[in-house]
């Protein structure tokens, strides 16, 4: 996979386009509940954080589908095929971040297909906070904490 979405919980400003623009790319109806995308806030932390389907290498949807309804496209999205699909929700069961969902609306399971590449929850995010990115040339974020905050806890923070 070329690209992958990668998400910047301290940039969510808790907006929920991302979720607004999943359910309408998909299904023309401003409608949360029908976004592959859900936005979960920690109070406490002040922190908001959009969860989405992160496109598991190993993803645990495809092996468990006893029907092979889950495939992996061009984009490197593992995808589902609602006409194959038998609405089993073992998927849903199999998914450890909780990133597949069934439709009220259209008795049906879904999950994030990326946009065919063009993942909506990204291209409007108006914070940055979701980024629809080659993973190779970011630079090492974990360097890029540490170094940020060296000053306040120390060299070995």
């Amino acid at each position: 996979m070329s690209k992958q979405l990668m998400v910047k919980p301290e940039k969510c400003v808790s907006c929920r386009t991302c979720e607004l623009m999943c359910s309408f790319g998909h299904t023309d109806v401003f409608n949360p509940r029908l976004s592959a995308v859900t936005v979960i806030g920690y109070e406490e932390a002040m922190v908001s954080v959009p969860v989405m389907c992160m496109q598991c290498e190993e993803a645990c949807c495809l092996k468990v589908c006893p029907v092979g309804a889950i495939s992996v496209d061009d984009n490197g999205a593992a995808v589902m095929n609602p006409e194959k699909c038998i609405v089993c929700k073992m998927c849903m069961s199999a998914c450890p971040l909780g990133n597949i969902h069934f439709s009220p609306v259209t008795k049906k399971v879904f999950k994030c297909d990326l946009c065919g590449g063009d993942p909506k929850c990204a291209k409007f995010c108006p914070s940055g906070a979701i980024a629809y990115v080659d993973p190779y040339e970011l630079p090492d974020r974990k360097k890029a904490v540490a170094e940020k905050f060296k000053d306040v806890f120390g060299e070995e923070a």
